[in-house]
């Protein structure tokens, strides 16, 4: 069997134990750290001591389920520190999944801590091939490799959710690993990546795609992109039924009901966010640049318009007090950055509502000013309308008060 017919079937070959390192211990990092540290020695890499310790206590800094599980039962050989250097050298691979924000002014993902891990992998161990998994700009692997004149750098997108990030890698919706266009050897490092990732997964038969380093970053951006279509297509859906007094549930049910179209990914909200959608759709509007195209730019006005149309529906209740109820984007997580109920929090503060949120998950007395309250009965009794993008159980007593466009109860 060729390696692409066994990378196509998704077999499981022994790998012999090797040191790896991963910069940064986020979603992707710790995720794809535990994965791999169930065979190899794996050196997780974070500037923030903390971090390092918990993770070394085996307890999670993140809210995942699956993580946390397998920090506290899993026979991991995995060491946090915050050495980078000594967790570099010797390593084969270097996984970087290092924190690249989008920069609205530059239209352009923050790609610099991405580039201090490489610089320091090149000066202390030049032989590591360096995986970024960081989400970067279309054509950006390929400009580095010639800034630093280096062809040991493959890039491997992430299809992770946040709370769920281990459980995606263990049943992956697929892998794929870019590598330099007509560089064997390289080609051959993203096939032995490719079985690492393959050899940590419980889930048996991966789709595997080998592609180039551009295409590689293109699959990832495109794939965001699309998510926040369909998000925002289902949330224009949910506001024409609000406003025409319809019932979104049965129009939802009714087309999901195209096997074309699907019961998933269909649940309305206050608009895409978390940590990928939104700065996902804005860095690919911006590669398109002179590139003809109307959806791109749509589907980032679209959630504008959607967090406008949330606000408006709220201050048509005419509240003295309106309360957040938790921040995070989805349930079962405590990330609630560029999570869609913060702009519609602008919108509310920029009319001069008072604000109050409820989340356990914040720790300071006031988050942006607003106050935080920790008693759920006292914020529930304060508020006119509670704000909440994703309902539970938790406010069932008080319905009449609650704005809210979940349907389904998930994310």
């Amino acid at each position: 069997m060729s390696a692409a017919e066994w990378l196509r079937g998704g077999g499981k070959d022994t790998v012999t134990i090797m040191k790896i390192a991963i910069a940064g211990t986020g979603y992707v990092g710790l995720s794809n750290a535990i994965l791999l540290a169930q065979h190899h020695q794996v050196y997780t890499v974070d500037i923030i001591e903390e971090k390092a310790a918990m993770i070394n206590c085996r307890k999670s800094p993140l809210a995942d389920k699956e993580i946390e599980d397998y920090l506290a039962n899993a026979d991991l050989n995995l060491t946090a520190t915050t050495d980078a250097r000594s967790a570099y050298r010797g390593a084969e691979f270097v996984v970087i999944s290092t924190p690249t924000n989008y920069d609205e002014k530059k239209n352009y993902f923050d790609t610099s801590s991405v580039e201090a891990v490489i610089e320091l992998v090149r000066e202390v161990n030049p032989q590591a091939v360096m995986v970024i998994k960081s989400t970067v700009p279309v054509g950006y692997t390929e400009a580095v490799c010639r800034k630093y004149h280096t062809e040991q750098i493959l890039f491997s997108p992430e299809f992770l959710r946040e709370g769920q990030a281990l459980k995606d890698n263990l049943y992956p919706s697929r892998i794929i690993v870019g590598s330099i266009a007509g560089d064997e050897r390289m080609r051959k490092e993203a096939e032995r990546f490719a079985a690492l990732l393959k050899e940590g997964a419980i889930k048996e038969e991966i789709p595997t795609l080998l592609t180039n380093l551009t295409e590689a970053e293109a699959v990832k951006l495109f794939a965001n992109t699309y998510l926040a279509l369909r998000v925002s297509f289902f949330n224009e859906l949910d506001t024409f039924a609000e406003m025409k007094g319809l019932d979104a549930r049965q129009i939802i049910e009714g087309i999901g009901l195209d096997p074309r179209i699907g019961m998933h990914y269909n649940n309305p909200s206050f608009g895409y966010g978390g940590y990928c959608l939104p700065k996902d759709t804005k860095q690919l509007l911006a590669n398109y640049n002179d590139i003809p195209n109307n959806i791109m730019g749509a589907i980032v006005e679209a959630n504008k318009t959607r967090k406008d149309f949330i606000a408006e529906q709220i201050l048509e209740r005419r509240p003295k007090v309106v309360g957040i109820y938790r921040l995070a984007m989805k349930a079962n997580s405590d990330n609630y950055r560029q999570s869609s109920i913060l702009g519609v929090m602008e919108r509310l503060r920029a009319k001069g509502v008072e604000i109050v949120v409820y989340d356990p998950s914040i720790r300071e007395e006031r988050f942006q000013g607003h106050k935080v309250i920790r008693d759920v009965k006292e914020f529930c009794s304060i508020c006119d309308v509670i704000a909440a993008n994703r309902l539970d159980e938790t406010l069932s007593h008080v319905q009449e008060k609650v704005y809210t466009r979940d349907i389904y109860f998930r994310d």
